[in-house]
């Protein structure tokens, strides 16, 4: 569908059909043009209650993917201001490390590389990491690992596309409500009891970060991973 430029700032968030993503898109949306990627989870809610939205069907492992995706972004809304690297592979057992990487690592790689023609002066990236980045998760060593290497990532091109006035910071989730599929109570007792806050995280918690590094209040900050984590393992 083509379409004339739009006026609003355009983001494309990836894994937005729920959670951490979805309540970053319902945030964005009240003054950008949405565009969010999904894998097995369609959207169907996000657009109904956004009918403009665009949501593309990917699958992230496949870095050959990111052209087409960014692609149809700049086809219907004409501009791409926003990205935020949501979608991760959480393989719990360590099982396929070259998948989890693929999601996790090369997928923002490739979606930023097909982006880059497209960012102007002031657009931001922000890339979805975890507090396991850097509190490795007993038996998920290599997600652990991803979000390390995710957190790397973000200060590298941090330098490398500050001469050009693009922002990349990232945002390192601590425990976080899963609507979708809660966890156990003792676990979630178990994550409050470690955290200072005596909380877990909601989404919204994430999105509100999210919101303040896509605007110009965060327009002096690159290459920071910010913790939300209400003081997880202080």
């Amino acid at each position: 569908m083509q379409s004339h430029p739009t006026a609003k700032p355009t983001a494309l968030i990836t894994g937005g059909a729920r959670a951490i993503g979805r309540a970053i898109a319902d945030n964005l949306a009240a003054d950008h043009a949405i565009a969010v990627t999904y894998h097995s989870t369609p959207p169907d809610d996000l657009l109904a209650a956004y009918p403009d939205a665009l949501a593309i069907h990917a699958d992230l492992s496949d870095a050959t993917t990111a052209p087409d995706i960014i692609a149809q972004i700049i086809a219907r809304f004409g501009r791409l201001d926003v990205i935020v690297n949501n979608a991760g592979a959480i393989a719990m057992d360590d099982a396929d490390l070259t998948h989890t990487f693929a999601v996790n690592v090369t997928a923002p790689k490739a979606l930023l590389d097909a982006a880059l023609p497209h960012l102007q002066s002031g657009a931001s990236v922000i890339n979805i990491s975890s507090v396991n980045a850097t509190l490795p998760a007993m038996g998920a060593v290599g997600y652990s690992a991803s979000k390390a290497a995710l957190n790397t990532f973000t200060r590298g091109m941090a330098k490398t596309l500050g001469p050009h006035g693009i922002r990349v910071n990232g945002i390192a989730p601590g425990a976080i409500e899963r609507v979708e599929a809660p966890r156990p109570p003792d676990l979630v007792q178990a994550f409050t009891d470690m955290t200072a806050l005596g909380r877990s995280g909601t989404p919204q918690d994430i999105a509100k970060v999210a919101r303040f590094l896509a605007s110009d209040a965060s327009a002096f900050i690159t290459g920071e991973t910010i913790t939300v984590s209400g003081g997880y393992r202080l």
